[in-house]
């Protein structure tokens, strides 16, 4: 049963040692020239997304949807009053 697992543990690291080693494949295709019509046809669709991008008007500075909700001033720190003295037994002291 050890010589198996061994096999099979030798078998799993050498595959993608091997797949490497494979000239003929080629998973990802050559890519193909265009023609000087399709790269015409390109830079006439480049510039009409460029006219469409100017035709968007700017958006607002602000999109805090919270923004009406919290107020500009800056919330202040309440006063605790002072603490009394305790005494060794935890009640105050009067």
């Amino acid at each position: 049963m050890k010589t198996f697992r061994a096999a099979a543990l030798i078998l799993l690291l050498t595959g993608p040692a091997y797949a490497q080693s494979l000239p003929d494949i080629n998973i990802i295709p050559e890519t193909r020239s265009k023609s000087p019509e399709e790269i015409e046809q390109d830079k006439v669709r480049d510039k009409a997304y460029r006219e469409t991008l100017k035709k968007i008007p700017d958006g607002k500075v602000s999109s805090d949807p919270w923004g009406d909700v919290r107020s500009t001033d800056a919330p202040k720190a309440a006063k605790a009053a002072p603490a009394k003295p305790r005494t060794k037994t935890g009640s105050t002291a009067n």
